[in-house]
C-alpha cells in the first residue's frame, strides 16, 4: 500500500544516492518506523516530516504531495 509520502520518500533516497537505514541513523528514527513509511504502512509524525523535509532540504508540503515544488520558499 503506497501513499503520496512513500512515493516521494522513495524518490528523494534514489535521487540523492542514501538508503532509508542511513537516513533513519542520521535521523534518529528507528528502521523499522522507517520502513514502514517507505512502504507506504505509515505516515510519518509532524516532527519527523520536519526532520525528513531538513534532511533532504525540501519541503513539508512537498513530502506529502501537496506541490510539486521542492524548493523551500524563504
Amino acid at each position: 500500500m503506497r501513499n503520496e509520502f512513500s512515493e516521494t520518500f522513495n524518490h528523494l533516497l534514489s535521487e540523492n544516492h542514501v538508503t532509508s537505514y542511513k537516513v533513519a541513523k542520521d535521523l534518529g528514527i528507528s528502521q523499522g518506523t522507517m520502513n514502514e513509511y517507505k512502504n507506504g504502512k505509515k505516515t510519518p509524525t509532524v516532527r519527523n516530516l520536519i526532520k525528513i523535509a531538513d534532511y533532504f532540504g525540501c519541503s513539508v508540503d512537498y513530502l506529502l504531495g501537496r506541490t510539486g515544488k521542492k524548493e523551500i520558499n524563504r
